[in-house]
C-alpha cells in the first residue's frame, strides 16, 4: 500500500475537528509532523493524535520533514508563502479557503501548483454534504430545466462578540464574512450553475471591535456581512448572504438555507445542524413541495436524527474531502475543488471587494 506523509500546518479547532480525525481515518495517510505558534497547544495535539514531531516554525519544518503533503490550515495571509514554499519542496497540497488574500496571491500559488505538477485542494466543506451532492446529482439530471436564479443565505453566530478577532482583520483575512462563510455558498454557486461574468455586492460591518489589534496596533475592520448578486454566463441570477452575526440559537451557531428556481421547478433546502437538515422538491406541474430523500440521511431503513453524526461519517468514514486528497495523492490523480477552483473563488471575492467600495457591479475580466 502506498502511504503519504503529512505535515500539518495550524493547530486550530479546525486542525483538531476536521483534518486529524479525517486522517486519523485514513489507511494510507501518516501524520508525521504538525507546526503551530504556540508550541503548548501543537504538543497537546501531537500527544492526541499521535504525532512524532512537533515545530513552531514552518519553514524548519519543510526543511527537515520528508513530507509527500502539506495542510495548511494558518491564517489567511500565510496561505500564498507557505504553499509557494511547500509546492518548491515537491509536496502536494491542500490549502484553507479562501485561497488566498487575493486575485493575484491566488493566481501565483494556481500558476506553481501546475509547474509542479502537483495535486491540490480547497476544501470548500459543503460541497462534499449530502444534501449539496444530492443538488448537484438532480441538477445534473436537469431536474430544474433552464436555470433561473438562485439564493443561498449562510447564517453564523459567531461574530456577534466585539472582541478582536484576526477573521475580521483585513489584513490577515483579505475579507471577513464574505472570504471566511461566504465562499463556501460562492463556489456552491458556481458548481450548481456555472461561471460567472458579473458582481454586485455591499459589505458591511455591524458589530464595532477594538481599533487596536493585541500588538497595540491599529487595523482596518472587515466585514462581518455581506451580500453578494451574481450574474452567471448561462444568463441566471445569484444571490449569496454571509452574515456572522445572526442569532442562531443551535449548538453549531449557524444555519444554511439553499433555494434554487428554474423552468422546471424549485430545490429547497435548509439545516440548523441540529433538528433539521431537509430537501424539498417541486416540479413545474407540481402544487406543492415533495421531500427529497437524501440516501446518507436514511440509516436502517429510517431516516437519521442526529445530524452532526451524519456530518462527522462523511468526511471520517466515507472519507470525503481530506481522504479524497489523499487518495488523489497515493494515486497520482485529480481531486476537487483544487487550486483552479479556489482562484475562482478569490476572482468573484476580489469583484465583491471591488463592487463594495466602488459602489457598481463588475465584471469579472476587470480582475487580473
Amino acid at each position: 500500500m502506498v502511504h503519504v506523509r503529512i505535515g500539518i500546518i495550524g493547530t486550530s479547532w479546525w486542525a483538531d475537528t476536521m483534518y486529524l480525525p479525517s486522517l486519523a481515518g485514513s489507511e494510507k495517510a501518516i501524520v508525521v509532523a504538525c507546526c503551530g505558534r504556540n508550541e503548548e497547544r501543537a504538543r497537546k495535539l501531537a500527544e492526541i493524535w499521535i504525532i512524532p514531531k512537533v515545530y513552531t516554525d514552518w519553514q524548519t519544518m519543510l526543511n527537515e520533514e520528508p513530507l509527500d503533503a502539506l495542510i495548511i490550515s494558518t491564517t489567511n495571509s500565510t496561505h500564498c508563502p507557505i504553499t509557494l514554499a511547500a509546492l518548491e519542496k515537491g509536496l502536494h497540497v491542500l490549502c484553507e479557503k479562501p485561497l488566498a488574500l487575493n486575485y493575484a496571491e491566488a493566481k501565483r500559488m494556481l500558476e506553481s501548483s501546475q509547474i509542479h505538477q502537483a495535486v491540490t485542494m480547497v476544501p470548500f466543506t459543503y460541497s462534499f454534504v449530502p444534501m449539496a451532492q444530492t443538488i448537484k446529482r438532480l441538477l445534473s439530471e436537469g431536474y430544474l430545466g433552464k436555470l433561473h436564479h438562485l439564493n443561498f443565505r449562510y447564517y453564523a453566530n459567531f461574530g456577534r462578540s466585539p472582541e478582536y478577532h484576526w477573521r475580521f482583520n483585513k489584513k490577515l483575512a483579505g475579507s471577513g464574512s464574505l472570504g471566511d462563510v461566504g465562499s463556501h455558498f460562492l463556489y456552491l454557486a458556481v458548481w450548481f450553475f456555472g461561471e460567472v461574468t458579473h458582481v454586485f455586492a455591499e459589505l458591511d460591518t455591524v458589530i464595532e471591535r477594538p481599533k487596536l489589534d493585541p500588538s497595540e496596533q491599529p487595523y482596518v475592520q472587515a466585514d462581518d456581512f455581506s451580500i453578494v448578486i451574481l450574474t452567471f454566463a448561462n444568463g441566471a441570477k445569484g444571490v449569496v448572504q454571509a452574515s456572522t452575526v445572526a442569532h442562531e440559537p443551535t449548538p453549531w451557531g449557524q444555519t444554511h438555507y439553499l433555494d434554487l428556481h428554474g423552468s422546471g421547478g424549485t430545490l429547497r433546502g435548509w439545516t440548523d445542524w441540529e433538528r433539521t437538515y431537509q430537501l424539498l422538491g417541486a416540479k413545474a406541474e407540481e402544487t406543492q413541495f415533495q421531500e427529497i430523500e437524501i440516501p446518507e440521511m436514511i440509516q436502517d431503513g429510517r431516516q437519521r436524527e442526529d445530524i452532526q453524526q451524519m456530518y462527522k461519517e462523511t468526511f471520517r468514514k466515507r472519507g470525503q474531502m481530506v481522504g479524497d486528497f489523499v487518495e488523489a495523492v497515493a494515486s497520482g490523480t485529480e481531486c476537487r475543488p483544487n487550486f483552479e477552483d479556489g482562484t475562482c473563488i478569490q476572482r468573484i471575492l476580489d469583484a465583491a471587494l471591488l463592487s463594495s467600495s466602488e459602489g457598481r457591479k463588475v465584471a469579472i475580466e476587470e480582475i487580473t
